[in-house]
């Protein structure tokens, strides 16, 4: 009877996706286009005559600043066009003055982007490739945002001082929205919120976000599906429900402004008990490292997060140990290792619980040994690949007993085995054909690639590293 009751609503859906789609989408899809180009059009007037270093010097004022508002008018209708009628909101906005900062969480879609129009436009912190986005990018640029550059080293203490200079300035700054987690989760928790919106110490007023709908389709992680098939399935849905709550403002103890992470901690607490969720020791680095693990479909993504944890402590990250051990080797790992063996490859302290716990987490068999070649093999394939091919070049620095990076029979099987899942009887066919060509006992990293180029169950890989170069050009 469950069975029936789920086949009847699945069809149901499509049935009403398939419809819309051809009736209601493209309607939405010009209002929605008119009123983004309508409200760039207005941010560009706002901004003109601006350069980046004078949105940061100051505050908007005068004009600038009324037109901002009717820009955010113009994108509440943006989202009631795109099925967002039902905007519930709980509670009241406390202004800059009362609260500062304003810490938004969970944060789980780029659907969020709504708050931010409901708020009055308050200045976001936000990825600084965002700046970039075609149309929105102008118009994250007119809330005055407070921009994290990832690939900068100093961006996290930049990022916090801009925080501090916002939230203590005797001038009439927008408040600072945040979204403390850093990154999407499904809703199901809240996890670790990263403390920059705390080290100020003023009061924060937290805001929950909710969307209370029967069908999900605003969750956007690393696991779901991606953004524009969300856009599709939202604006195929006749309405869509939102809801913004207002917490009171929380105002920090002394000893909460003295520790940004208990302040955090404490925040985080406090909302998760409101929106009735637990909450997660995950980060967003966490996060960032099972999103790769997904990606690369590398398995055990949790124990690779547990194991980045071990290593950090035991300063195998800082020193970049195994990539050194990689690089600098003078033959083959040895295959299987004891606790001993793998603590003296790796330079650790033995006696060391960190290093007995990195051990036996990747003692899959409770045998007391390791493949450490399978090991230092998944921390290089997290640290620098960014596609599967990528770890067909990890995994023959790796499996390579000499500095040329070739391979044997033997080496070519375990190499392709721990980058591409692929069998010895694959492997074999591989090298067969590579020896058959251009006979030798040996293989280059060049030569499987050429070989994996001309398998049909294969060509993904290719367009995937093609679309990788791009977006890094970009």
């Amino acid at each position: 009877m469950l069975r029936q009751k789920n086949l009847t609503r699945t069809i149901r859906f499509l049935l009403q996706t398939a419809i819309l789609t051809v009736i209601l989408l493209p309607i939405r899809l010009m209002a929605i286009t008119a009123l983004v180009i309508m409200a760039w059009m207005l941010a560009c007037v706002g901004l003109h005559g601006l350069s980046e270093d004078d949105l940061r010097r100051a505050p908007l004022r005068g004009w600038r600043r009324e037109l901002k508002m009717v820009i955010c008018w113009l994108m509440r209708i943006f989202f009631i066009c795109g099925g967002f009628h039902n905007l519930k909101v709980k509670g009241r906005q406390a202004d800059n003055k009362e609260a500062p900062i304003l810490a938004l969480a969970p944060h789980s879609s780029f659907f969020d982007a709504l708050t931010v129009t409901y708020l009055g436009g308050p200045s976001i912190v936000a990825k600084a490739e965002t700046s970039r986005l075609p149309f929105f990018g102008k118009l994250i640029n007119y809330t005055q945002p407070v921009y994290v550059w990832r690939d900068d080293p100093n961006s996290r203490q930049n990022t916090v001082k801009e925080i501090i200079e916002r939230a203590t300035s005797k001038e009439d700054w927008p408040q600072v929205m945040i979204f403390p987690e850093g990154t999407c989760t499904n809703r199901s928790c809240l996890i670790t919120f990263k403390s920059g919106a705390f080290y100020p110490g003023v009061p924060v007023q937290p805001v929950c976000i909710r969307y209370p709908n029967k069908l999900d389709t605003v969750t956007w992680t690393w696991e779901g599906p991606g953004a524009l098939k969300l856009l599709w399935l939202t604006l195929t849905q006749l309405h869509s429900s939102c809801e913004i709550e207002f917490l009171p403002v929380y105002k920090p103890s002394e000893d909460e402004k003295l520790d940004p992470k208990l302040y955090a901690n404490n925040v985080r607490r406090l909302m998760a008990e409101n929106l009735g969720i637990p909450v997660s020791d995950y980060t967003y680095d966490d996060c960032r490292i099972i999103s790769k693990a997904h990606q690369l479909h590398i398995p055990n993504a949790s124990t690779i997060v547990e194991a980045h944890k071990l290593r950090f402590k035991l300063g195998l990250l800082k020193e970049n140990t195994e990539e050194e051990l990689v690089h600098k080797k003078c033959q083959r790992f040895p295959e299987i290792v004891d606790y001993y063996e793998f603590a003296r490859l790796l330079r650790i302290d033995e006696n060391n619980s960190a290093s007995q716990l990195l051990f036996k987490i990747h003692d899959k068999h409770n045998r007391s040994l390791i493949d450490f070649e399978e090991y230092i093999f998944t921390v290089l394939a997290i640290a620098n690949a960014n596609t599967e091919l990528d770890m067909v070049q990890v995994a023959f620095e790796v499996c390579s007993s000499n500095s040329s990076y070739t391979l044997n029979n033997l080496e070519l099987r375990k190499a392709l085995h721990l980058s591409l899942s692929l069998s010895e009887e694959e492997s074999d066919k591989i090298f067969q054909q590579i020896q058959k060509e251009h006979n030798c006992s040996i293989v280059s990293h060049d030569m499987v690639l050429t070989v994996l180029s001309t398998r049909p169950d294969l060509q993904h890989l290719f367009s995937e590293r093609s679309e990788s170069k791009r977006k890094k050009s970009i």
